[in-house]
């Protein structure tokens, strides 16, 4: 036994330093920027809703820790717009899909989120000039919705219930994944990037008893973001 206790110290202490070793060794990299963009965003709808895309802006802070050349984490903090916009049927329905639309109707929910997306941050490319894809999980939450909308008590589509329903389930979670190009120059990382965004729950309840079976918004982001380097090795 008082053989062993040396050995386990000594082994113990080893793997101290080796993993300090490693970590000293292995490059690493903390940025910090903000971001800014565009997003294009519907709601899938059972029973369907026939839609344009609703246009919004997204704005954030995003953090990126990198460990080694080519993975790292990416943590964001946005506030984006989405929602839909409706188009509106011919006053007489001929069974197909791609019908007329009716100019005289317009109807649009903005819902203002919250969000905060969980990205593993994947790099390739050489010194200045990478491409990058970030992907994850992603959480939000609902801070205000409103309507722009000229329809006066009219229903001039074949679904209509959303129009009179407020947002049901303000907690928003769903995945993300995107590509992008990143360039490093001497004042920062300038990054361009596409982002898909599916929400996995939906905006409002979806029991067999409720007007909708699936309402689950969809989102395509394009955004611009600006990093600056705080330490890397």
């Amino acid at each position: 036994m008082s053989i062993k206790r040396p050995l386990l110290l000594l082994f113990f202490g080893l793997s101290l330093v080796i993993k300090a070793q490693i970590i000293e060794t292995t490059p690493y990299e903390y940025a910090i920027g903000a971001s800014s963009g565009a997003t294009f965003s519907s709601v899938s709808f059972s029973p369907r809703v026939l839609q344009n895309t609703q246009t919004g802006l997204t704005i954030g802070l995003t953090g990126r820790m990198a460990m080694g050349k080519n993975v790292g984490l990416q943590v964001e903090l946005n506030y984006a717009q989405q929602g839909w916009d409706e188009k509106f049927e011919s006053a007489y329905p001929t069974g197909e899909e791609d019908v007329p639309a009716l100019p005289n109707y317009k109807y649009n929910r903005l819902l203002n989120y919250f969000q905060l997306p969980f990205c593993t941050h994947i790099r390739f490319g050489g010194k200045n000039t990478k491409t990058f894809i970030n992907a994850g999980p992603q959480i939000g939450y609902l801070l205000s919705e409103s309507t722009n909308e000229n329809l006066n008590g009219a229903q001039p589509g074949r679904v209509n219930m959303q129009h009179d329903m407020a947002v049901q389930k303000k907690f928003e979670w769903g995945i993300s994944g995107g590509l992008g190009i990143e360039i490093r120059t001497g004042i920062g990382c300038f990054s361009l990037e596409g982002r898909y965004l599916y929400a996995l729950g939906d905006i409002y309840n979806t029991r067999r008893e409720d007007p909708f079976s699936k309402a689950s918004g969809q989102t395509i982001i394009v955004k611009l973001t600006y990093l600056t380097i705080l330490k890397s090795q």
